[in-house]
């Protein structure tokens, strides 16, 4: 694919971030670039998140890149919470007024994505590893990426970082004009994604007292499933059987635990982070590049195309009429949904998690219990779970 010396904005990385703000600004005839350290077909199978938003599944559907999503994603009105032997369902369309949520793998939104970008003359460029940052503070911007042995440079009118919590991009911002908001957690998940028939029908949310374990799914044969582990841990510790045995006594009585093949597993840890502000000069960032939350609240995803939808919005304002106004409060409109998302993950960690602490225990105990029980908690979760706090995005603007 031949990469052409400017356009109009810059994308590092190839992740949903990068390619829904693609083809938003496509949408709206902006050109753009989109630079992937990787090769097409890593991002196409690296395993991520799988839960979508209500507004992100529609803002899929309305660009015209979910055939494959409707046809495959699988719809669930609810979470079961694990308690005593027993599931305690949340409904979320009677507690929301309808919402849902879809699993659909992250890899498969990708997927979609790049066909979208590549049937229509899109610019996306893999194993293109974006090295440096040029003049973000100036009207001048550029990219220094490395392809096919060469170093090149990418001169456009705005850069995205899409790049991740590992990129580039936030570290070119100067120091001192970004401020960090961090907490690591004492825990972290042992993910696991195998071959066998998931636990139930809809996610299980499994606090036992020997540790949290969440079980979902990524298809009626694809279970993805996970147990709290310490930090340090490491994976030559949790052979197949250890999985298995310890999946199953965790969720107890609630549920049975089929045992099948592993076909993939890791370790991540648990953390959550945030940059402020989300923009510097003409570099703005969306998605892990600005803010990682724990994945118990399955937000990371939905964030970041809450991000791209705010910035593509602002983007097309300044191109059609020359006003920058969107852009420049880019960073404090998205900052709202970020910390309202924030603020669950740690909510739902706290909630889910087995700790050390016998006073921080009969609290989450009581909380569990209301929650399950009063409606004005299991709606509060229901709520943040299917995106409320995020959907005006998508109702007030859509290409």
């Amino acid at each position: 694919m031949e990469i052409p010396d400017r356009t109009q904005v810059g994308i590092v990385g190839a992740g949903p971030a990068g390619l829904l703000l693609s083809h938003l600004l496509a949408r709206q005839g902006i050109a753009s670039v989109v630079l992937e350290a990787r090769s097409r077909a890593y991002v196409e199978q690296r395993i991520r998140a799988g839960v979508l938003e209500d507004g992100t599944r529609q803002i899929l559907e309305r660009v015209g890149v979910a055939e494959r999503l409707r046809r495959e994603g699988l719809r669930h009105g609810g979470i079961a919470i694990a308690l005593n032997g027993a599931l305690h369902r949340v409904d979320f369309p009677a507690l929301t007024g309808g919402h849902t949520i879809t699993v659909y793998g992250q890899q498969e939104v990708v997927k979609d994505l790049i066909a979208a970008r590549l049937a229509s003359g899109g610019t996306v460029a893999f194993e293109a590893e974006a090295v440096s940052l040029q003049e973000v503070d100036s009207p001048r911007p550029a990219i220094v990426y490395r392809a096919g042995g060469e170093v090149r440079r990418l001169a456009c009118d705005f850069v995205a970082g899409c790049d991740g919590f590992h990129g580039i991009c936030r570290e070119a911002v100067p120091a001192g004009a970004l401020t960090v908001f961090a907490r690591d957690y004492p825990l972290a998940w042992l993910g696991i994604l195998a071959r066998t028939r998931p636990a139930h029908q809809e996610l299980i949310y499994s606090p036992s007292p020997e540790g949290f374990a969440l079980f979902s799914m990524r298809s009626p044969t694809l279970a993805r499933n996970y147990l709290q582990v310490a930090p340090d841990d490491r994976l030559e510790n949790w052979p197949d059987e250890r999985i298995w045995r310890e999946l199953q006594r965790r969720v107890g009585r609630a549920a049975t635990v089929e045992p099948g093949p592993i076909l993939e597993r890791g370790i991540t840890q648990m953390r959550s982070f945030v940059v402020e502000p989300m923009q510097y000069g003409r570099l703005f960032l969306a998605g892990d590049a600005a803010h990682i939350v724990p994945a118990t609240g399955a937000k990371g995803l939905n964030l970041a195309v809450a991000d791209v939808v705010v910035l593509a919005r602002a983007l097309g304002r300044y191109y059609r009429d020359g006003s920058a106004d969107l852009l420049a409060t880019y960073s404090e409109t998205c900052l709202r949904h970020v910390w309202q998302g924030e603020h669950f993950a740690w909510w739902m960690t706290v909630l889910m998690h087995t700790v050390d602490d016998p006073f921080a225990t009969r609290l989450r105990q009581a909380q569990l219990h209301q929650v399950t029980s009063h409606p004005t908690l299991s709606r509060y979760l229901a709520e943040h779970y299917v995106g409320m706090h995020t959907s005006g995005l998508y109702v007030e603007w859509v290409p």
